[in-house]
């Protein structure tokens, strides 16, 4: 183990400790009111440059996300947009997060460019969670190693970073084992986001998607909220490139961003249409209800066809769990599988009331969590 390893945790069990987790009061209706845009880079760190000189990454990210603050405000002005750069500056990596922190935000949205430094056929957008491959056989750096070394090397431009980042160097793998050892209590809702995100891309304007990976972002890991790191498409590509230089194209993708960000808010929220509770028509073939002080020992249950469920949804990743994993604190869930994403929920009923009642102890345990109906292998989220 290098030197560098031993700071690098205690840096780590610190600086967790020191995030502001947003309070959320018992009774109270969850609602998304802050948003930050973050566009990467920008002053002295150009990002990504297109193969002919004429572009920089840091141009069309702010562009895109001054055109995505403005929609958002015009379409909701309940919320506050916040942007960690409005203009052409420089901003040190571990400042976008702290001001996203002290503005208690209910999601961060990171806007970036790719790149490759050779060849012009890679392409497409993709969308990043905080996290370690999901993939089975696959360690921490096998899959967009260039790209996280990349976007955490911003850090060696700012001044005095080694101070501030107590040694962290972005190239060096064993730097970034830390971010696998710490559980992010957000990632449930920043997988959801990027769900919403992927599907809302579609094919316009950029065509390709890459899908929807967990990998460690700095700036993903000091943020306590819900965020994703989204890289728009690739300045290397000259498709790509055409449609990130074209106002019509950036106007296009922060159309995107915009679609993603108001389907979330509306599941954020809970203001989906609330079902009330019906009686089941046949009471044995719901799971045994557990209480929220003593977690039931049944196994992970497949959702039952017939008459809605009710539970608290504590967890969504691509990863598939074990019911044992010791996350779930003695839990069982009911797993429940939409697209790429496995949806764990707790506390299980048939009635909504008893649900509500053990929610403020279920959520002592699992910090990032909502209320959820589940009928036909489906979950939806109640007010």
């Amino acid at each position: 183990m290098k030197p560098l390893f031993r700071p690098l945790l205690a840096l780590c069990a610190a600086l967790f400790l020191a995030i502001p987790m947003p309070a959320q009061k018992h009774g109270t209706e969850m609602r998304l009111k802050t948003v930050v845009i973050d566009p990467g880079h920008g002053g002295k760190d150009p990002g990504c440059i297109s193969r002919d000189k004429k572009v920089q990454e840091k141009d069309i990210t702010l562009d895109v996300g001054k055109r995505l603050a403005r929609k958002i405000e015009a379409a909701f002005p309940d919320v506050e947009v916040l942007m960690t750069r409005s203009e052409d500056v420089f901003v040190e990596l571990e400042n976008r997060a702290v001001m996203a922190n002290k503005a208690g935000a209910n999601l961060f949205i990171s806007i970036h460019v790719n790149a490759v430094e050779k060849g012009t056929t890679a392409n497409g957008y993709s969308i990043h969670c905080l996290g370690q491959s999901a993939r089975k056989g696959n360690d921490l750096y096998s899959k967009n190693l260039d790209l996280v070394k990349r976007e955490n090397s911003v850090i060696m431009l700012e001044d005095n970073y080694q101070a501030t980042y107590q040694g962290f160097d972005p190239s060096d793998p064993q730097s970034s084992i830390i971010f696998s050892l710490m559980q992010n209590a957000h990632l449930g809702n920043s997988l959801l986001f990027a769900e919403h995100v992927e599907k809302a891309m579609g094919k316009s304007p950029v065509k390709h998607s890459r899908g929807i990976s967990q990998d460690p972002f700095w700036v993903l890991w000091r943020t306590a909220m819900p965020s994703v790191l989204v890289e728009l498409g690739f300045i290397t590509n000259p498709e790509d490139l055409a449609t990130m230089r074209s106002e019509k194209g950036r106007e296009g993708l922060a159309d995107n961003l915009f679609r993603a960000f108001s389907s979330f808010k509306s599941v954020y929220d809970g203001s989906m249409q609330v079902e009330q509770p019906a009686a089941p028509e046949a009471p044995a073939a719901a799971p045994k209800e557990e209480t929220a002080s003593e977690p039931s020992s049944q196994s992970a249950e497949s959702v039952p066809d017939k008459g809605p469920l009710y539970g608290v949804q504590v967890l969504a990743t691509t990863k598939y769990l074990e019911p044992e994993d010791t996350f779930f604190a003695g839990y069982k869930p009911v797993v429940v599988q939409s697209g790429k994403i496995y949806k764990y929920v707790v506390g299980v009923s048939s009635s909504l009331k008893e649900v509500k009642k053990n929610y403020q102890s279920i959520q002592k345990k699992f910090p990032d969590n909502f209320i959820v109906r589940i009928e036909e292998g489906k979950t939806t989220p109640v007010r």
